[in-house]
């Protein structure tokens, strides 16, 4: 229990939260449903037979049937309406191939998909330092098992049909007679088996991106276009944005300092009068 919570403990759970992981919770989710409503499943018909003699009829013949649909080895009894001698009647089809697919790679969906998670939470560093194997998945299975098992399960109605059934006993075809169908089977968890498995379709199509993204497949095709050369800029225009005049600070000539030169001319006018005076004197 304590390596259990440490695991707990050390585990990035927040990975669950990015398209990454949670893709992969969807694909575990959708995977369970896929393979249980399929392999976990029994149906039941009835149908009735009533004869001229009414003695020798059976209104409640049950025919029980279930994965993986090998249809030929399930039978009933149904009377011939003749001295109360019965007949066995087997059903007809063995769709066996396409729901043991379907079921199958399911599992390995939910298997794969379970070992995934457990990569994610709990050594996800390690996984990006080897992250091949999201290589190994092949959904042109995910069609395929899905594709098979639709058409499965359309044959598996039909065999099934209380009206195809009755067409099998031999004194439903006498006009004396008269057969009908009492229940019909209840196909809505074949029904929702596939479509579970379509929409496993959809993810594992879906995951692609992740895959190619994860495993660098897509890097070669994703380079960055290289720099363009930034043309060299204007000599003249350079100079004068960046760079003062040099004829500014290097002009030869005198310069004079007009707030010294005022101040000279004004103490020269106080101080020069009486030079001058004295002078002529």
């Amino acid at each position: 229990m304590d390596v259990v919570n440490q695991l707990v403990a050390q585990g990035q759970f927040r990975v669950l939260k990015v398209p990454l992981g949670f893709i992969k919770v969807l694909q575990w989710f959708f995977a369970i449903f896929a393979f249980s409503t399929c392999g976990s499943y029994s149906g039941l018909l009835r149908v009735a037979v009533e004869c001229k003699n009414r003695t020798e009829s059976d209104l409640n013949i049950e025919v029980e049937f279930e994965y993986p649909f090998r249809l030929h080895q399930e039978y009933f009894d149904a009377p011939t309406c003749k001295d109360g001698v019965k007949r066995r009647v087997f059903l007809i089809g063995d769709y066996s191939s396409s729901a043991e697919f379907f079921v199958t790679i399911a599992v390995f969906a939910f298997l794969y998909s379970t070992a995934t998670l457990c990569i994610y939470i709990f050594f996800f560093e390690k996984y990006k330092e080897n992250n091949k194997g999201p290589l190994i998945v092949i959904p042109a299975q995910q069609r395929q098992f899905s594709a098979a098992w639709a058409k499965g399960l359309s044959d598996v109605k039909t065999a099934t049909d209380p009206d195809k059934v009755i067409t099998m006993i031999d004194a439903c075809n006498e006009e004396e007679n008269r057969c009908r169908e009492v229940h019909d089977p209840v196909m809505s968890g074949l029904n929702t088996s596939v479509a579970f498995g379509f929409i496993n379709l959809v993810l594992w199509v879906g995951n692609l991106w992740f895959v190619f993204k994860e495993t660098g497949i897509i890097a070669p095709f994703m380079r960055a276009p290289p720099p363009q050369e930034k043309a060299a800029p204007d000599a003249y225009g350079q100079q004068g944005v960046y760079e003062p005049d040099p004829y500014a600070s290097n002009q030869g000539g005198y310069q004079p300092e007009y707030s010294q030169q005022g101040y000279n001319q004004a103490e020269y006018g106080q101080q020069g009068a009486p030079t001058s005076f004295s002078n002529q004197m």
